[in-house]
């Protein structure tokens, strides 16, 4: 071994610049003949998705993250969502936003887990007419004060004091 070994390390330090170069060329030509078995079609029948080594990920983790289930979004276009966590994560991405912009509906906490465009404006008029219970109202709200010290709603005031009363 050591024999070949210094054989091989003369042999390096005789060659001539071109000599190497055609050496280097050999071996991309060997490596690429290589690389051209591994990149041949991978046996895929379950069409499981690709994994960050470009393999199929595993059965049992395809079946753990539940991308087997397949969610659709009207408001995002009926687009699909495959698992759990891809559907829960479109709820803030720009295709849902835009499509809750579009319906004119902010895209509040409120409107997660609701993908149907009928659902969604339902649920917003409710929003609104709690909304408009709760607002102010000054015709009711309002209140005045009379020289004696009695409070008045505003209606009432202006009534007493068409009357002459106050």
């Amino acid at each position: 071994v050591i024999v070949r070994t210094k054989e091989n390390a003369e042999k390096k330090l005789t060659l001539t610049y071109e000599e190497m170069e055609a050496e280097r060329e050999e071996e991309e030509v060997q490596a690429d003949s290589e690389s051209d078995d591994e990149d041949q079609q991978i046996y895929n029948p379950l069409k499981l998705p690709m994994g960050w080594d470009g393999k199929p990920i595993p059965y049992w983790l395809y079946k753990l993250h539940g991308l087997g289930q397949e969610f659709k979004c009207e408001i995002c276009g009926n687009h699909s969502y495959w698992g759990r966590r891809a559907y829960e994560r479109h709820f803030k991405e720009w295709r849902h936003q835009h499509g809750m912009r579009c319906l004119g509906i902010p895209n509040t906490k409120n409107f997660n887990e609701i993908t149907s465009i009928k659902e969604a404006t339902a649920l917003w008029e409710r929003i609104q007419a709690k909304q408009g219970q709760n607002k102010w109202r000054p015709d009711l709200e309002e209140e005045y004060e009379d020289k004696d010290g009695n409070i008045y709603n505003k209606k009432t005031y202006t009534d007493l004091q068409r009357q002459g009363l106050i």
